[in-house]
């Protein structure tokens, strides 16, 4: 009796993981299509990896201790998610896939369990491409097209913007949406939210250290953008856009992202939790 039981409860879960599955498969498909032809979210694979990874950490050591409240979670995300999918709407259905799965860890793990699970659940927001994303690079654009040309005007270059438009001596350059930051902001808020879970600290410091990757970010990217800027107007167009454009942008990254866990060191956020 007590093999056949095991067995069904096996059985039970391999065909719920397959309805999940088969639930979520548009969706996945969506996010497979931006994930390959949105340059902001090409991290999404390694964000959904990553959370499968903790997931399976925590509830493998977590007791199933079943609540039927989950249930009501579960539905309501799931009326929703499929209302979302009819309207084909799928960055919401994809949102709501997080409340689905939610509703699922309560139901079969409790509100202990959910509580466990609220990381991972909750990073699989930054695989989810938002509309508000693209809309933003262009006034960050702007604003680092204008800084980084008073910045070279305060060192002497003759160099003049109007819009998103820069002028040089020798070349004349637009800020498009790769010089906004944003593909920055996202990777480095992204990383640094995985670091504030994973370290020991103050809750407040590990706050405002992950709230000062934002502006850590802007502020590689217009000194970046300030660079090119000198490059191009020593040493001509070629060099400055053929060549450092192209490397410029990791070499800016891994700086910024090396001066945040200075500052985690200071703050004393930088040792592993124990319970990870």
């Amino acid at each position: 009796m007590k093999s056949a039981s095991s067995y069904g409860a096996r059985v039970s879960g391999v065909l719920t993981v397959l309805l999940i599955v088969l639930l979520f498969l548009p969706v996945f498909r969506w996010l497979a299509g931006e994930w390959l032809h949105n340059e902001y979210y090409s991290h999404g694979p390694l964000t959904l990896l990553i959370s499968v990874f903790f997931s399976w950490r925590i509830l493998y050591r977590q007791p199933k201790t079943p609540d039927n409240r989950g249930l009501i979670l579960f539905g309501i995300g799931i009326v929703l998610y499929l209302a979302a999918l009819y309207y084909r709407a799928f960055y919401v259905a994809a949102l709501l896939m997080i409340i689905v799965l939610s509703g699922i860890v309560w139901t079969f793990w409790g509100k202990d369990g959910l509580r466990r699970m609220a990381f991972p659940l909750l990073f699989l927001i930054f695989m989810i491409p938002l509309p508000f994303v693209e809309a933003s690079s262009l006034p960050l654009s702007l604003l680092t097209g204008r800084i980084s040309t008073k910045l070279m005007q305060s060192l002497g270059m003759d160099v003049s913007v109007r819009g998103a438009a820069i002028s040089l001596p020798s070349v004349d350059l637009v800020v498009g949406a790769q010089c906004s930051g944003v593909r920055s902001i996202i990777s480095l808020f992204t990383l640094y939210t995985l670091f504030v879970y994973i370290v020991d600290g103050s809750w407040a410091r590990k706050l405002f250290l992950l709230l000062l990757s934002i502006p850590a970010a802007m502020a590689g990217n217009i000194l970046r953008v300030s660079s090119l800027l000198l490059v191009a107007n020593q040493w001509g167009a070629d060099a400055g856009f053929d060549y450092y454009h192209k490397y410029s942008g990791f070499v800016f990254f891994f700086f910024v992202g090396a001066l945040l866990l200075l500052m985690a060191k200071l703050l004393k956020c930088n040792q592993i939790r124990a319970d990870i």
